[in-house]
């Protein structure tokens, strides 16, 4: 093929054994970051489908996961701010799925946590005796990094919104 004729417009065929080793992996690696495995498979796998949204019992066949699971799994993913869950019209069966831009989302309730982390630690250092000891010298190192950290992710999160936007449209 020419490869100056741009990128190839058939679609590949879905490859379902690589697909789940890509749900497995990624659910794993995110468990090696601290974030739970179970509810890790749930949003990859709600990632890797081409549907809007699966049903609980949809998410356990793909991932082999028993509903008592799945419930956990999903209950933990909307209060992170990841997925949602959405009533099935004349069902009484709910579909979960990705909330648009749930990275961004979830990112930014990551930044709002870090002025909680401030309130603390000013809190601490005052019980402490102040910045002048050591261990209040130690909580405000800690609260000057969070402090940092949330300009920066501010600053990061608006870039990101930019350039999404620049791609996607204002509209997404």
């Amino acid at each position: 093929m020419d490869s100056s004729a741009g990128p190839d417009p058939r679609p590949l065929a879905r490859d379902d054994v690589r697909v789940r080793s890509f749900v497995e992996n990624l659910a794993l690696l995110f468990a090696d970051w601290g974030f739970p495995r179970m509810p890790g498979r749930v949003l990859f796998a709600l990632m890797t489908a081409d549907e809007p949204g699966l049903t609980a019992s949809e998410l356990g066949e793909r991932i082999e996961a028993s509903p008592a699971a799945i419930s956990g799994a999903v209950r933990y993913l909307n209060q992170v701010g990841l997925t949602t869950r959405e009533a099935v019209p004349g069902s009484r069966r709910d579909v979960y799925r990705l909330r648009d831009d749930a990275w961004y989302q979830a990112a930014f309730a990551k930044v709002s946590f870090y002025g909680v982390i401030d309130t603390a630690a000013t809190d601490a250092i005052t019980a402490l005796g102040g910045e002048h000891t050591v261990s209040g010298a130690r909580v405000a190192e800690m609260r000057d990094f969070f402090d940092f950290m949330r300009d920066e992710a501010e600053d990061m999160m608006k870039r990101w919104h930019d350039r999404r936007s620049a791609r996607t449209g204002p509209e997404a």
